[in-house]
């Protein structure tokens, strides 16, 4: 009785349909933990002062951690238990994300450049003279000797950041098993006609992951770092300036969390799931037609393979067949082709999404946390909806390869012409005087700190390596309120105002006073408009290019041997992260650390992170490289569309030649087969000359 009871309850909870669930939730989790550590790059780089391409090399660690395992797991798991592998995976995912926020605990308290002196700040004292406030901070910094330095850096914690290295290496070696494994077992297990549905759905559950990791990075941003261990009146600094860090160590506990739980459900999946039951009708004309569209791409040893029962074998076996199961699979031209424009768009994909909030910040002149919030609320939805669009539009209309690959392909195109327009919209630079205009407004950008003395603050003795900008009625920057010859000041905290300000002078307006308040300058009206404009672009451009992620999913699934399936993704996951994950942050970083033109200052002295880049400078480096990459990637769609279309016509005139001479009694009873063999013939000599 209680075995009768057991194998219903089984059959209820543990089917594809809990299975899809439970991927749904895991794409969902990593996605979230993902998109968290997305938003958390400029905190980070702030937080252990360090350059943007350092912290490319931190962000690139996880596709070095996916790289160190995703061919073995893709072979070798395919044969294994594929559930409890992802489950294996979620937990060290969970490891390496607490990991991240290890270092917060670890080191001291966040001390950002200031040259306001601390009594100023907790007192108020009016009388003080910001003017001559940092000359003994100035030589105190140069003065330190290599010994002193190092002491510092290591009781300050600056190089605990190895440990967000290595936590995020951890994530990537935890999430290697989810897509090839999740995948492959989804596909094997379900209707061929309902995997694009499926697929769907799962890259629709996953973009909320983004869409929440987002939300909650913005929600951070605007929570100090040290939040609980300071008083915050005491603190001169506010959630838009370039030195504020947010509470980035509380999101990873979170998303840890979440993916450790995320887990739970694949440690009791089966290894193995039944074949949904179909009428003997459909399911022989669904493998014909499934036959006659992937023999249009498959070499003859793939198609000799494909059919055949999956037999028990030994680890020594599958060692022994994994050379050659590269080759059969890289001999297939289409995947090779496909393989290669993924690598291209996935190079600017990843520079665009790593450093897009801080071109926001810079460019646009929006905070850090609005930048991250737009993002998550208004682009990430638009890829939500559009990977719908693109599942829906291949159901609807029962789209084969050559239709998916015209859908994905016009999808790059639209998203690309799109990505062109925002290249020509921005806003100036913002007016900091010494930098980017002359203390009389006159533009001049200048990447000398020189620049910044000028005759109305020679005679305070100030360091041109501090930034603790004030904002004058004038609608200038100064670097400092030294710089800019304030002489008393009054208030306390974020309340502080600088008078008798000299340089200020040397640009008044009528009924202007001299005085200066903590904070840059906010940008000229007119940048919100152009702000938004910008915005509407990017998000339907967003929508457009995610039309294309299904069909062009699908399209690699169905260039590929069904038993070559998981390694295919493996490979694809491998070679793209790779070569398309690990080096754009780094080279997107090293060139936009070019356009920088005020560096910050350690704790203990040395260049820290960047605290103002030139806006235009900027812009043409970042959006040049991603639309050069996109431009390279449509151009790559368009020869493999070619080589598609080309193929099956090829195909279509050797199917006319054998129907015309084929016997009739034998043709009959046969036919089938012979066209089978006499296609896989003649597949392998038209591959060769292809």
């Amino acid at each position: 009785m209680s075995v009768e009871s057991k194998k219903p309850r089984e059959a209820c909870c543990f089917n594809l349909k809990f299975f899809l669930v439970s991927l749904s939730f895991v794409y969902f989790s990593k996605a979230f933990c993902g998109a968290y550590m997305k938003s958390s790059i400029t905190q980070i780089e702030r937080r252990f002062d360090i350059p943007s391409s350092l912290i490319g090399v931190i962000d690139g660690s996880f596709e070095m951690g996916n790289l160190l395992v995703i061919a073995f797991v893709s072979y070798f798991g395919a044969k294994l238990h594929r559930p409890r592998l992802i489950a294996i995976g979620c937990l060290f995912m969970t490891v390496g994300t607490f990991l991240i926020a290890l270092p917060h605990f670890l080191q001291g308290l966040y001390k950002y450049e200031t040259s306001v002196s601390h009594n100023t700040v907790a007192n108020g004292s009016e009388g003080a003279l910001p003017c001559h406030a940092n000359h003994t901070e100035t030589t105190a910094d140069e003065s330190l000797d290599l010994v002193t330095r190092k002491a510092c850096e290591k009781s300050a914690g600056s190089s605990l950041w190895i440990y967000v290295f290595i936590g995020n290496m951890l994530r990537g070696i935890g999430e290697t098993p989810i897509m090839p494994l999740g995948v492959s077992y989804l596909d094997d297990f379900s209707r061929e006609e309902n995997t694009p549905f499926y697929l769907s759905c799962i890259h629709t559950v996953g973009i909320l992951g983004p869409m929440f990791g987002f939300m909650l990075g913005s929600f951070l941003t605007k929570i100090y770092v040290d939040i609980g261990s300071v008083d915050l009146d005491t603190i001169t600094i506010n959630h838009k300036d370039s030195r504020w860090v947010g509470a980035w160590w509380l999101g990873f506990i979170i998303t840890g969390t979440v993916v450790m739980l995320s887990g739970i459900p694949f440690w009791f999946l089966p290894k193995s799931l039944p074949k949904p039951r179909k009428d003997e009708d459909q399911t022989k004309s669904t493998e014909l037609a499934t036959t006659a569209e992937q023999e249009n791409f498959l070499p003859e040893e793939d198609q000799e393979h494909q059919g055949t029962n999956e037999k028990p074998v030994s680890f020594q076996e599958l060692a022994k067949d994994f050379i050659p199961s590269l080759r059969r699979l890289f001999s297939n031209s289409i995947f090779t082709m496909m393989i290669l424009t993924y690598l291209v768009a996935v190079n600017g994909f990843i520079g665009m999404i790593t450093f897009k909030p801080k071109f926001l910040e810079q460019v646009h002149g929006q905070s850090a946390s609005k930048a991250i919030f737009l993002i998550g609320i208004l682009n990430l939805p638009a890829v939500a909806l559009g990977f719908i669009t693109g599942g829906f539009i291949l159901k609807r209309f029962k789209l084969g390869v050559i239709g998916a690959a015209r859908v994905s392909m016009a999808a790059s195109l639209g998203a690309f012409c799109l990505l062109c327009v925002q290249f020509f919209i921005h806003c100036d630079n913002a007016d900091v005087a010494g930098l980017t205009v002359t203390y009389q407004g006159a533009p001049q950008v200048s990447y000398d700190q020189q620049t910044l003395l000028s005759q109305c603050n020679m005679g305070c003795s100030c360091s041109v390596k501090h930034w603790d900008p004030v904002c004058s009625a004038n609608g200038m920057t100064y670097a400092s309120p030294c710089l800019a010859g304030c002489q008393t000041s009054t208030g306390s905290g974020r309340e502080i105002a600088f008078h008798n300000c000299t340089c200020v002078q040397e640009r008044m307006l009528p009924s202007m006073n001299m005085s200066t308040s903590l904070g840059q300058c906010p940008r000229k009206d007119g940048c919100n408009y152009i702000f938004k404009f910008y915005m509407a672009l990017s998000v339907v451009g967003s929508f457009i290019s995610a039309c294309g992620g299904t069909p062009g999913y699908i399209v690699l699934l169905r260039s590929i041997q069904p038993d070559l399936k998981a390694l295919a993704l493996g490979m694809q996951t491998l070679i793209v992260r790779t070569l398309g994950g690990i080096p754009p942050p780094i080279y997107f970083g090293a060139l936009i650390d070019r356009t920088c033109l005020k560096w910050g200052t350690k704790q203990c002295g040395g260049r820290g992170a960047c605290r103002l880049y030139d806006a235009n400078k900027f812009r043409i480096t970042f959006l040049g490289l991603v639309v050069g990459l996109y431009f390279l990637s449509n151009t790559l769609w368009g020869g493999l569309y070619y080589k598609i279309v080309k193929r099956q016509k090829k195909l279509a005139l050797r199917k006319q030649a054998k129907e015309n001479g084929r016997d009739g009694a034998d043709g009959h009873a046969n036919g089938h087969a012979n066209i089978s063999i006499a296609k896989s013939t003649e597949d392998t000599e038209k591959e060769s000359t292809i």
